[in-house]
């Protein structure tokens, strides 16, 4: 498998590594939105959020906690922004969390999509309803 996010946790690609940790490693990402955006992935090879195994999310999940803390204090950044997308706009695929850090002002206007409205209520309630039905069907 040619991953160069794996590669980075083998150690064998060069990145500048924020954090080393059994369930994720953390690094500076190459092409940053502001200096200290960081990616924090997991440790093993999983492409999305939906095949990390469920006893790996809660101990991942806490390294990009720490990750999105350390930002913010170590940066003087009045906050941050935490996404990831899975397959759509993942240039890697390995599952990676962006932590960015954000101040007032700083260019970035809230989501970087444009964002719409449902038709109606009827609309938003069906839509909710399928989204029930899915998760009812993964329990």
């Amino acid at each position: 498998m040619d991953c160069v996010f794996c590669a980075v946790v083998a150690g064998t690609e060069a990145a500048h590594r924020v954090l080393d940790e059994e369930a994720a490693v953390a690094f500076l990402d190459r092409r940053p939105l502001f200096p200290g955006h960081v990616l924090v992935v997991p440790r093993a090879h999983h492409r999305t959020l939906a095949d990390l195994p469920a006893a790996e999310v809660g101990p991942f999940f806490l390294q990009v906690q720490r990750v999105a803390a350390a930002v913010e204090r170590g940066l003087g950044a009045a906050g941050s922004f935490v996404a990831a997308n899975n397959r759509i706009s993942q240039s890697v695929p390995h599952l990676h969390v962006h932590v960015v850090p954000r101040n007032p002002k700083d260019g970035l206007r809230g989501f970087f999509w444009p964002r719409g409205k449902y038709p109606d209520e009827a609309g938003a309630a069906e839509v909710a309803e399928r989204l029930r039905a899915a998760l009812a069907a993964t329990g």
